[in-house]
C-alpha cells in the first residue's frame, strides 16, 4: 500500500496525535509532507521520535511497504539503525516477505516509481487553507532519503541549501533542440507478432482548445484533506470542461481504468510530484470515461488524492484520438506487445496492488491546458498500453506556461503604471 491518504500514511503512531498542527501550518496533504527538513520539523516542535517516524514512513511509502509502517515506527529505532538489520531479523522481527525486504534494503532504488531530482528544492511554508500557493514560497528540501543525512538529534542540518525554483528544475530541464514526443507514444510504435499485427495508427496534430473547451464532465471527488468523504455524498451537477482551466494551467490524466496496475502507477508517480505543481500554479485532474463507484473509492485518494473528473462521453478520449477513440485488443495490444508487456513490468515493480474491473482497451493519455483561451499546450497519447507521458516535458511545458503568465501579467502591470 503506498496511499495518498493522510490517516494512512500517519497511521497509529506518535505522528497521529501531530496532525492539527501539520493541517494548521499547511502540511495537509502526503506529497507535501514528505518534503519536511529539518528546519520545517523544529519549527513545529517535532520530537525525535517523530522525525525519526515521518523518515521510516516517507522512505516506506516510497517503496510502498506501508503495511510495516506501524510496526517499525513501535522499534523506536531510525531509519538508519533499521537499514543496517540483517534480512533475517526485519523478516523475524517485523513479519517482513522475502521480496520485501529486498525492496526495504535496496537503497538505489529511490522510490516505487520515478524519484523526483535530488536537487529539487522547496522553501517551509505557513498558509491557512484557501491562500494561493505562490512560487516564491516554496523552497523547502525535496531530496530523497537516500542523498540527506540521517536525522541524528537537533545538531543535524540540511547538507544543501536553498536553492530557488527556477535552479532546481535544472534536473528536469529539456535540453536545447529536444523533440517533444506528445502525440505519440514514448517509443516509435513497431509491428507486433513478427510484422504479423499492425500497431493502431495515432493522430499527429494536437486537437483544437474547440474540441474539449464544452466537454461536459462531472467532478467525482474533490482534493483530498484530511477527513473529508471519501466520495462526494451528491453527485455534483455536470459541467463545461473549460471551468477546469479557467484560472489556471491544468493537467489531465486520461485514465483506462482505475483497476489497471499500470494507469495507478501513472496518476502515483505523477500526483507524488504535486508540490512541484503546487509550485508551477498547476492543478491535476484524473478524468475516467466509466463510472463505477467501488472502483473511485479503491482508486481515490490511495493512488491518486487529487480532483477525479467523469467524462460520461468519453470526448476527452476521442480527442486523443482525433475524434475516435483508440482501442486495442488484449492478444495483440499486450500479449503480442513487448513494449506494453515492458510497461506492465514496470508498473508491477512498484508494488501496487491491481484488479481487473471495468473496460480497458480504450486508451488515454495526458493533457496540458493553459489557462483560459491559452490553449493545449501539450498532449501524450497512450499508443501502448500503459505508456507514460514523460514527466521531464511535462514539468517543461508546465514551466514555460507559467513564465508565459508570469510576463503578460508583468506587462500588464506595466502598461497600467504607465
Amino acid at each position: 500500500m503506498a496511499s495518498f491518504s493522510m490517516e494512512d500514511f500517519v497511521g497509529n503512531g506518535c505522528l497521529k496525535a501531530l496532525l492539527p498542527k501539520l493541517l494548521e501550518d499547511g502540511w495537509d496533504d502526503v506529497p507535501t509532507l514528505k518534503v519536511m527538513n529539518l528546519e520545517d520539523m523544529d519549527a513545529i516542535n517535532m520530537t525525535q521520535e517523530q522525525k525519526d517516524a515521518l523518515e521510516i514512513r516517507s522512505y516506506l511509502h516510497d517503496r510502498a511497504l506501508m503495511n510495516y509502517a506501524d510496526k517499525l515506527e513501535s522499534a523506536r529505532k531510525s531509519l538508519s539503525e533499521l537499514l543496517s538489520l540483517s534480512m533475517a531479523d526485519l523478516s523475524a522481527m517485523f513479519g517482513m516477505k522475502r521480496g520485501h525486504v529486498a525492496r526495504f534494503l535496496d537503497r538505489t532504488r529511490e522510490c516505487a516509481t520515478e524519484p523526483l531530482p535530488a536537487s529539487y528544492s522547496l522553501q517551509a511554508r505557513r498558509r491557512t487553507p484557501g491562500t494561493p500557493r505562490n512560487t516564491s514560497i516554496y523552497k523547502r528540501e525535496l531530496s530523497s532519503v537516500n542523498s540527506r543525512k540521517t536525522m541524528t538529534g537537533s545538531s543535524a542540518k540540511s547538507s544543501q541549501a536553498d536553492i530557488s525554483l527556477e535552479q532546481s528544475m535544472a534536473d528536469l530541464k529539456i535540453k536545447e533542440g529536444h523533440a517533444f514526443k506528445g502525440i505519440v507514444a514514448s517509443l516509435p510504435a513497431e509491428p507486433r507478432a513478427c510484422g504479423c499485427v499492425q500497431p493502431p495508427p495515432v493522430v499527429e496534430n494536437v486537437a483544437p482548445l474547440s474540441i474539449i473547451e464544452s466537454i461536459s464532465v462531472q467532478k467525482i471527488t474533490p482534493q483530498y484533506k484530511v477527513g473529508m468523504e471519501r466520495l462526494v455524498k451528491t453527485k455534483t451537477p455536470p459541467m463545461k470542461a473549460s471551468e477546469l482551466w479557467r484560472d489556471t494551467t491544468a493537467v489531465l490524466l486520461c485514465i483506462r481504468r482505475p483497476g489497471c496496475i499500470m494507469c495507478r502507477a501513472e496518476a502515483h508517480q505523477l500526483y507524488s510530484r504535486k508540490p512541484i505543481f503546487d509550485a508551477l500554479g498547476v492543478q491535476l485532474f484524473a478524468v475516467i470515461h466509466e463510472y463505477i463507484e467501488s472502483e473511485v473509492k479503491d482508486f481515490w485518494p490511495r493512488y491518486w488524492g487529487g480532483v477525479v473528473v467523469h467524462d460520461k462521453g468519453m470526448e476527452f478520449f476521442k480527442a486523443l484520438g482525433g475524434g475516435k477513440l483508440l482501442k486495442d485488443k488484449f492478444l495483440s495490444g499486450f500479449l503480442l506487445n513487448p513494449r506494453a508487456i515492458a510497461n506492465y513490468k514496470r508498473a508491477k515493480a512498484t508494488g501496487l496492488d491491481q484488479n481487473f474491473n471495468g473496460e480497458g482497451e480504450i486508451k488515454g493519455g495526458l493533457f496540458i491546458v493553459g489557462r483560459g483561451k491559452t490553449g493545449i499546450a501539450y498532449q501524450f497519447v497512450e499508443r501502448n498500453f500503459g505508456d507514460w507521458a514523460p514527466i521531464s516535458e511535462v514539468f517543461e511545458i508546465c514551466n514555460r506556461l507559467q513564465n508565459r503568465q508570469l510576463r503578460q501579467s508583468e506587462s500588464m502591470k506595466s502598461s497600467n503604471e504607465d
